[in-house]
């Protein structure tokens, strides 16, 4: 049997939400192993000058605990 763990990570990108979601992905496997999944709870993004300036995204990582 597997034990799962989930963590919630904040991560943004100027590029747009994909890019977003990579970078919190790849920034949490640099402490977490086994990551299995990723599901994107909430996306945002700020403005500046009437146009999309940074875009967020609040990720639940789910891996698995040895």
């Amino acid at each position: 049997m597997a034990v799962l763990k989930v963590i919630e990570i904040l991560a943004n990108s100027d590029k747009g939400w994909e890019d977003a979601a990579k970078n919190a992905v790849s920034h949490a496997s640099k402490s977490v192993k086994n990551i299995r999944s990723v599901y994107i709870h909430e996306q945002s993004a700020t403005v500046k000058d009437g146009k999309i300036d940074n875009y967020r995204v609040n990720v639940k990582i789910t891996f698995e605990v040895n």
